[in-house]
């Protein structure tokens, strides 16, 4: 039990790998824990802007579940899916509403999936935050992914 404990220690301590485009390798888990050790992890100017994302994400849905899956954090409601994910790349991070179709103003990116679409964040850009806000309850309210 002694050395189980102490492994888990050391395992904490040891900085996460970034894999292609800074993307934070964290393990899959459910629960803030893990989306914060995303967010924590992501490289320069994003960690910033995850955490603005995360806090917009809680205060527009209070009762918003969190994963790390497929090394990418993710956002739904209980019972009913995820409806955004975030995913760091080289110049910018991806926020994945999976319903964006469905969204009004419909975010700016296409995906290859008919219904999800993508709103991109580069280091210059300045976050209208009320537009995401809206983005982040209008996806709340859609029945989301089953991941």
């Amino acid at each position: 039990m002694a050395k189980a404990k102490a492994k888990v220690a050391r395992s904490v301590d040891v900085e996460p790998v970034l894999l292609s485009g800074g993307n934070p390798q964290i393990a899959k888990g459910y629960g803030d824990a893990p989306v914060q050790a995303y967010i924590a992890a992501m490289p320069g100017w994003k960690s910033k802007v995850g955490r603005r994302l995360d806090q917009l994400i809680v205060e527009a849905v209070p009762n918003v579940q969190k994963a790390v899956k497929w090394n990418s954090p993710f956002y739904g409601m209980e019972g009913e899916g995820w409806f955004l994910g975030v995913h760091c790349f080289a110049r910018y991070i991806k926020v994945a509403f999976f319903r964006g179709l469905s969204l009004t103003p419909v975010p700016p990116v296409e995906s290859k999936s008919k219904d999800t679409r993508y709103f991109h964040i580069h280091a210059s850009d300045r976050l209208d935050e009320e537009q995401f806000v809206s983005w982040v309850k209008q996806a709340s309210r859609l029945p989301g992914e089953r991941m």
